[in-house]
């Protein structure tokens, strides 16, 4: 049986959750032809000059997901104002609500660096004067490539929460046991139409990230499936200068081989934390865990 303080936790999370969207400001930006969202939550006696925290959800998912709720509610209580994205996948104001399997897949995983520049721009047209980057799972993975490859006065801080890990041929065996048709012989065709300058067209799957009978682009297929170190968040860590956190979970089964790979790794600007029993999604009172060490660690 759960403690009461656990149940009540429980309860009360979605509770806030709902109340909170009630004052939840939502701002948009141009970008090409399509417009940005995101849900703007500025703590009591604050404004955008006081500083805002920058989140990024994961993979196919949306700005409201519980994790990224959850954080924008505690972090608000904490004094912190927040920007949480939601990514465009693509799609015209594109609601907070997970990407349909059914759509025809066009987007890029490098998609979110660009509109995370957007955003960072938007903030700083804003009069922000300082910005923290979070991002969590993928989400964690695309704000490293953004610290890493873009940086920002503006950018203090980078969080990452459980993010992303890549290792091609760990990936290329899951495909197959989970779609029973090899990764290989679709990225081949993928990367010859890409290469031909076909990369718009679609290709019916049977499985894209997490998406059974999927059809996607053949640069969504190559950008997603590729061997490129970006994807794979330890490997960015040496070109990042800003002080980083990275939070993981102890019972975290989506990316089991991210603290194997963080042993090696010695930076004086890196600090490493773990919520002891959260999983990848630090639910229910592990996200008030999640919320302290992101605290302590911004210091505003």
């Amino acid at each position: 049986m759960k403690p009461l303080s656990r149940l009540a936790g429980i309860v009360l999370l979605p509770l806030l959750a709902a109340f909170s969207n009630l004052h939840a400001e939502e701002v948009t930006v141009k970008q090409g032809d399509i417009n940005l969202r995101a849900d703007l939550e500025l703590a009591s006696g604050k404004t955008v000059k006081d500083g805002v925290i920058l989140m990024l959800h994961g993979t196919l998912a949306n700005n409201k997901m519980e994790i990224m709720q959850s954080l924008a509610d505690l972090l608000k209580e904490k004094g912190y104002n927040t920007l949480s994205v939601n990514l465009s996948f693509g799609i015209d104001k594109r609601p907070s609500e997970m990407l349909d399997c059914a759509v025809e897949h066009k987007h890029k995983h490098e998609d979110a660096v660009t509109e995370l520049d957007a955003w960072m721009n938007w903030l700083k047209g804003q009069g922000a004067t300082k910005v923290v980057l979070l991002g969590h799972s993928r989400g964690g993975n695309q704000v490293a490539w953004y610290a890493a490859e873009k940086d920002s006065g503006l950018l203090e801080k980078v969080v990452m929460v459980a993010p992303a890990t890549a290792d091609p041929d760990k990936a290329s065996q899951e495909y197959a046991e989970r779609y029973k048709k090899p990764l290989t012989e679709i990225m081949a065709e993928a990367s010859r139409l890409v290469e031909d300058g076909k990369g718009d067209i679609p290709l019916e799957l049977p499985g894209f990230l997490h998406c059974e009978n999927a059809k996607a682009s053949a640069a969504s297929i190559v950008s997603y499936y590729n061997n490129d170190e970006h994807k794979n968040t330890p490997s960015l860590l040496p070109k990042i200068h800003k002080p980083m956190l990275i939070v993981m979970g102890s019972a975290d089964e989506v990316v089991t081989d991210l603290p194997t790979q963080l042993q090696g790794v010695k930076q004086a600007n890196l600090t490493v934390e773990t919520v002891d029993g959260a999983d990848h999604f630090f639910r229910d009172l592990y996200a008030d865990e999640l919320a302290d060490k992101v605290e302590a660690f911004i210091g505003w």
